[in-house]
């Protein structure tokens, strides 16, 4: 949970802190807030902004005020920041205080030692909701934390375009960015109505700032914004939001209502896939028909840490399937299976001959998603028409021909990958320090059992049957 009461308009040393609050309340939705400056005979009121009232009520009392911005509170807690008329510097911050009593005990003390005041609603901002920054055309942001939250790692990055649509589709709202056009505007979105103006947005800092050059935004995952949503499905949003054929996806999620987004396949069949926090290949649930979601998650993730939600997506009647990942020399591995390919990505049977139109098709789609993303590795499904975009995941891959993880190893240990995808993770953890894997069978590097490999960062190569 938050405080709202740094929210400001970059105006200048003419304009105190509270004075600078009501200015940006009458272009913005601002937490509510009631002001006050210090006076021989206690607080007086300064600046009023509460939902149902006119802007800037003047109440009778001190007790009056502080009661309405309680009534109005959705939290039902209030927050105090102190300031001189100097100085917009905070001295004293008071957070989340739970009755009318405290807060006009410190009032009356911030009085009489000279101070304002501000005492404004408290935010939460653990509601499911993000909060961020709009500059120019680029927007960060994150969920759990204020919008300073852009100054540490972990948030999300996307072009403004983008961004309104992905808000607007996870949430069905979204800042109006146009406002972010040579400014910095600090934002949250909430999934409750907070506010002077009882809106989900609310709007905490707003000044001019020089445009920036035109460059590329760098789209990274995961971040925690993506881990609120489950990486498969913030990537497949990602791909979506970039204009490529995704197929129509329902997200259930743990902290944001459901969601959709996609291109209807003119199936009617449904296949329903976990997303974990981040992406781990091949270990939790893809499977063909709706199962209950809530039993799947109950099931598989009892203690709520590793699904986040769960994917009821369009079928794509797929004639080949298969996945596509530029290598560490260069060349991108396009490889994949008849039908569905789910064998092919488990890693129980060979990649196939591909026709060439296949190849051609899905590597036109990858060099797109190149020049939309930067380096990506991808899953695929071919329909007889076009190319589908099933799996979206950012950074090139470190493999090339039969080595999957480079690097030297003191030993290395052999692994029949028929034993499976569970096996294998097992096989990974247990290795002692500077053991390689030799991984006995045909797998493709682009398969769940590549992808294992990759993720634990063993040295890992094939072998065939006889060198083994």
């Amino acid at each position: 949970m938050i405080h709202s009461g740094n929210l400001s308009h970059s105006a200048g040393p003419d304009f105190r802190k509270d004075a600078t609050l009501d200015r940006l309340a009458e272009r913005f939705n601002v937490a509510q807030f009631v002001s006050f400056s210090p006076s021989a005979s206690g607080p007086r009121q300064e600046y009023c902004r509460l939902s149902g009232l006119p802007a800037n009520h003047r109440f009778t009392t001190t007790e009056e005020a502080v009661q309405a911005l309680f009534e109005r509170s959705g939290e039902g807690t209030v927050n105090i920041r102190t300031f001189s008329e100097a100085s917009s510097q905070s001295r004293e911050f008071l957070y989340a205080l739970q009755d009318a009593e405290t807060v006009l005990d410190a009032l009356a003390r911030f009085s009489s030692e000279g101070s304002f005041a501000i005492v404004n609603e408290t935010i939460d901002v653990s509601d499911g909701g993000v909060s961020g920054v709009i500059l120019d055309d680029i927007v960060e942001f994150r969920p759990d934390a204020t919008p300073r939250g852009v100054e540490r790692e972990g948030f999300a990055t996307l072009p403004a375009a983008w961004a309104d649509a992905a808000f607007r589709t996870v949430f069905g709202f979204g800042p109006e960015l146009a406002h972010g056009a040579a400014a910095r505007l600090e934002f949250s979105l909430h999934p409750a109505p907070r506010g002077y103006r009882q809106s989900h947005v609310l709007y905490w800092e707003f000044g001019a700032h020089e445009s920036l050059p035109g460059t590329r935004v760098d789209v990274r995952w995961p971040n925690d914004f993506s881990r609120m949503m489950g990486d498969k499905a913030f990537g497949l949003l990602v791909a979506h939001l970039a204009g490529f054929p995704v197929p129509r996806s329902t997200v259930i999620g743990r902290r944001l209502a459901p969601f959709v987004f996609g291109t209807p396949t003119g199936s009617k069949e449904i296949w329903t896939r976990t997303c974990p926090v981040e992406q781990v290949p091949g270990k939790f649930t893809t499977a063909r028909g709706w199962l209950d979601p809530f039993a799947l998650l109950s099931r598989e993730d009892p203690d709520s840490t590793s699904i986040v939600s769960v994917l009821a997506q369009e079928a794509v009647p797929a004639v080949w399937s298969g996945a596509a990942v530029q290598g560490a020399d260069g060349i991108l591995y396009v490889e994949g299976a008849s039908g569905t390919g789910e064998e092919f990505m488990q890693g129980t049977t060979p990649p196939m001959t591909l026709p060439d139109a296949v190849v051609a098709m899905v590597r036109a789609t990858h060099a797109r998603l190149v020049a939309a993303l930067g380096d990506v590795r991808f899953e695929w499904a071919f329909d007889g028409q076009q190319v589908w975009v099933m799996q979206l995941h950012r950074g090139a891959s470190r493999s090339a021909g039969s080595v999957i993880v480079p690097g030297e190893a003191d030993e290395w240990a052999v692994f029949d990958v028929s034993e499976g995808l569970e096996a294998l993770r097992l096989r990974m953890q247990s290795l002692p320090t500077g053991h390689g894997l030799l991984l006995r069978g045909e797998v493709g590097l682009t398969s769940h059992v590549a992808d294992v490999a990759r993720k634990a960062g063993v040295p890992t190569r094939m072998t065939r049957a006889d060198e083994a």
